[in-house]
């Protein structure tokens, strides 16, 4: 039995409140449930992470996977929480170093093939990222807009391989810090 959390960022309007994928994998026939009332885009975001985890050269595990996405009446949109499900995943499943994941803000929707795609609503997550001073892995696409916020780092992914790259060995993606430097 595992258990991880990853922080991840709801986007309602102009706010951005903090939302923990927990995930907890245990034994028994395969389930893969995602619960804490996620939409549809949010329900099918099980395909799109195990296939970008299969396809990213990782074990998609073959047993019991329920996540939650907390607080659960808190209304989930989008393909913005692929990341952060597709990390707590390869976390609990003890794929992954998860020494510093509590120091990020994981935000973005992967391909099948594990892209990291762009999402809409980064500015106010970056606001809330800051705040709660974290670090922002959202899609490189997105890293401009939310290097305009001071006082927060932003790492720029274009892959969930560039990810677990930072995770496991602190190397850096397209960083983009209060000065709006860009290391590419």
């Amino acid at each position: 039995m595992s258990l991880s959390f990853v922080n991840a960022r709801a986007q309602s309007g102009i706010k951005s409140p903090q939302v923990i994928v927990e995930t907890h994998i245990t034994g028994g026939m395969p389930y893969f449930s995602v619960v804490g009332m996620p939409e549809t885009a949010v329900k099918e975001s099980k395909d799109r992470v195990r296939s970008a985890i299969i396809n990213s050269g990782f074990e998609f595990p073959f047993t019991r996977i329920i996540i939650n996405l907390a607080p659960a009446d808190l209304p989930k949109e989008g393909g913005r929480y692929d990341l952060s499900i597709a990390i707590g995943i390869l976390s609990a499943s003890n794929q992954i170093n998860t020494k510093n994941i509590a120091n990020y803000d994981f935000i973005g929707e992967l391909s099948l093939s594990g892209a990291v795609r762009a999402v809409s609503g980064i500015l106010p997550s970056a606001i809330a990222a800051s705040t709660d001073k974290r670090d922002l892995i959202i899609p490189v696409e997105n890293a401009s807009e939310a290097s305009l916020i001071k006082n927060l780092t932003v790492q720029g992914a274009k892959h969930l391989l560039d990810v677990v790259a930072l995770l496991n060995d602190n190397r850096q993606l397209t960083d983009l810090d209060s000065h709006h430097k860009c290391n590419t």
